[in-house]
């Protein structure tokens, strides 16, 4: 199998401890969207949709990964930059 790659990978937040996972293909976010979220809420259907159809070249990549964001802060996922930044700006 190939795997599409989308971009600069995604890295976010998945515990309470700091636990980072990082994105860094369709497939895999596809895997943890149908395997191990947390949540099943309209945002993770969507972006399971959106995955699907650019995983079969009927959708844009882009569109994926936007719903894929979008789905993990619907989950309580926070990118791993935005933690960096708040830390450098309480120090």
């Amino acid at each position: 199998m190939i795997e599409i790659h989308w971009g600069e990978p995604l890295s976010f937040v998945m515990s309470p401890e700091g636990d980072v996972q990082k994105f860094s293909t369709i497939e895999q976010a596809r895997y943890w969207l149908s395997r191990k979220w947390p949540v099943s809420d309209d945002a993770r259907e969507r972006a399971l949709h959106h995955l699907d159809a650019a995983m079969d070249c009927l959708g844009s990549v882009g569109t994926a990964r936007r719903a894929f964001i979008a789905a993990a802060r619907s989950a309580g996922f926070v990118p791993e930059d935005l933690i960096a930044l708040s830390r450098r700006q309480a120090a």
